[in-house]
C-alpha cells in the first residue's frame, strides 16, 4: 500500500487501534521489540488490552506503558477473567479493586475497560451485571461484550441487556465477525481465527457515548472492504452526534491488520477531509551511517 501523506496535527474524532502492538512480520527486521509499543503509539491512538484478560499486569509493566506512550494514547483494559469468567460477578470486588488500582497509574491513557462475558453469560444473569455496573467506579468509561446468543434474540432478553447498559452509560462491544465467517477460505489461520472468535449477530447500537467496534476480516482483506465502507458511513453519523467510537481490527493471525485499519481510516478521510487519515510505519531495515 502506498505511503499516505503527512496527518494533519488535529486529532481524529474517533479513536482506531489493533488488538496488539506487537506482531513479527509488522515492523522493520532490526525492530526491537521493547520499541514496538513506542512505535505503535505514534501511529495509532488506541490498542486492545487483552493481556490483561488473563491476568493482572504488573506495576513494572504499567510504569513502562507511561513512559512509553504519548498523552493521547488510549489502553482498552479486557477485565481479568477471574472476574468476567469466574459466573460470580457480585463475589468479585476486590479483584476490581486490584485491577483498577493496578492500571490507575496510567491515568488518561485509561481508555475503554470492557467486560467480555463468556458463553454461558445468559439472560437469568443479567441481574447481577446489573449490579455489577452499579458498583463500579463512575470515573471510567466501560464496555460490555455478550457472547450468549439468547442475548441477541431482539427481543425481551436484548432489550433488557440494552436497557441496562443505557442506564450505566456503558457501551456495548459490537463484534463484527460476518466476513470472517463467509469467507469460504480453509487455510490454518482461518480456521483457528474461526475456531476463536464468536458467531454473533452485528446488531449496530450505541448504548453509551463511545460505540466499540471490533472487526475481523478474511486474510483476504480486500474481501471487507464492502462491510468496511458501511461502518464509515456509520462513523460518520455517530461523530456528526457528538459520540465517540471507537474500532479495533482484526485478521487471522493479523498480520494484515494494519493495512485493513490504514484501508478504513483513508475511507473516513476521503469522506470527510477533516479527519485524518492513517500513516504506517516504515518496514524497511534502517541503513547504517557511511561516516
Amino acid at each position: 500500500m502506498a505511503p499516505l501523506s503527512k496527518q494533519p496535527s488535529q486529532p481524529r474524532p474517533y479513536k482506531i487501534g489493533l488488538p496488539q502492538w506487537h506482531h513479527p512480520e509488522w515492523y522493520a527486521p532490526d525492530q526491537r521489540t521493547t520499541d514496538s509499543l513506542t512505535l505503535y503509539s505514534q501511529h495509532f491512538t488506541s490498542v486492545e488490552g487483552n493481556h490483561s484478560f488473563y491476568g493482572v499486569p504488573s506495576e513494572a509493566s504499567v510504569a513502562q506503558w507511561v513512559t512509553q506512550t504519548p498523552d493521547d494514547f488510549r489502553f482498552c483494559f479486557k477485565f481479568p477473567r477471574s472476574i468476567s469468567h469466574s459466573g460470580e460477578l457480585l463475589s468479585c470486588d476486590h479483584l476490581v479493586v486490584e485491577f483498577l488500582q493496578r492500571i490507575a497509574p496510567l491515568e488518561d491513557r485509561i481508555g475503554i475497560i470492557w467486560l467480555q462475558l463468556s458463553q454461558q453469560f445468559a439472560p437469568q444473569h443479567l441481574s447481577d451485571l446489573n449490579v455489577f455496573l452499579s458498583r463500579l467506579p463512575s470515573h471510567y468509561t466501560y464496555a460490555v461484550e455478550v457472547r450468549n446468543l439468547r442475548l441477541f434474540d431482539k427481543s425481551d432478553n436484548e432489550r433488557l441487556l440494552n436497557q441496562i447498559l443505557m442506564r450505566h452509560k456503558v457501551n456495548r462491544v459490537i463484534f463484527d465477525t460476518r466476513c470472517l465467517f463467509a469467507n469460504m477460505k480453509d487455510d490454518d489461520e482461518t480456521r483457528d481465527a474461526k475456531q476463536k472468535k464468536p458467531r454473533v449477530p452485528t446488531h449496530v447500537i450505541a448504548t453509551g457515548e463511545q460505540p466499540l467496534v471490533r472487526f475481523i476480516s478474511p486474510v483476504d482483506i480486500n474481501l471487507a472492504h464492502t462491510s468496511l465502507s458501511q461502518w464509515v458511513k456509520k462513523f460518520i453519523q455517530w461523530i456528526d452526534e457528538g459520540k465517540t467510537p471507537w474500532m479495533f481490527f482484526h485478521t487471522p493471525g493479523n498480520q494484515q491488520a494494519p493495512e485493513l485499519a490504514q484501508w478504513f481510516a483513508e475511507q473516513l478521510h476521503v469522506a470527510r477531509p477533516d479527519i485524518a487519515p492513517l500513516s504506517l510505519w516504515d518496514k524497511q531495515p534502517k541503513q547504517g551511517s557511511l561516516l
